[in-house]
């Protein structure tokens, strides 16, 4: 029996030599700050250098300079990833949340699919607000009062930005195909809901 030949990746992955003078800058910058080098979503996004330097430099507002206290932040971007299923997503962001204080049992509890138990209220706000507007496209008066009494105006609208891009990051990864660097584990096993 003849294995199955593996196709060709949708966008195979660049590699810093052959980003052409558009794509050069970009690169550079994303080289610097990135965990994944140009892999990810930033292999799709450089293929759209002027589109992918104005993601470049909201993704950098969103992870560094947002209202949102860190640990808060990549935990509403490990909910995108969960309900995703986003293997790249999820493998970037966990160890950041885990190092920025999100504690062990919540990332556990969430990877498996499950409302984590015994949040702070503020994690339970973060939780309850972002798996609303993504799932049901709405939020309650109750789930908005939750969080309103944890955070501020600018907060929720951080949240929720938050939220929406790391959904857009989904996409791009769901839509190239992306996955882990090479040999490292997906984080969610082929078929786990």
């Amino acid at each position: 029996m003849n294995p199955t030949p593996a196709r060709p990746p949708r966008f195979p992955q660049l590699t810093m030599d052959q980003l052409d003078a558009a794509q050069k800058p970009l690169g550079e910058q994303i080289v610097k700050v990135s965990s994944i080098g140009i892999g990810g979503p930033y292999n799709s996004m450089l293929r759209s250098p002027v589109l992918g330097q104005l993601l470049f430099d909201l993704f950098h507002y969103l992870r560094w300079e947002t209202s949102i206290p860190l640990h808060l932040n990549e935990f509403a971007i490990l909910i995108i990833a969960r309900q995703w299923r986003s293997q790249v997503e999820w493998f970037a962001h966990a160890p950041i949340a885990a190092k920025a204080g999100l504690s062990d049992r919540i990332i556990a509890e969430l990877k498996t699919g499950k409302r984590p138990s015994d949040m702070a209220e503020d994690e339970a706000a973060v939780y309850d607000f972002v798996t609303e507007l993504t799932t049901t496209r709405k939020v309650s008066d109750a789930t908005y009062a939750k969080a309103k009494r944890v955070f501020s105006d600018q907060q929720i609208v951080d949240l929720t930005a938050v939220a929406g891009n790391y959904i857009m990051v989904a996409m791009l990864l769901a839509m190239s195909e992306a996955s882990v660097p090479p040999g490292k584990e997906p984080p969610f096993a082929e078929g786990e809901g």
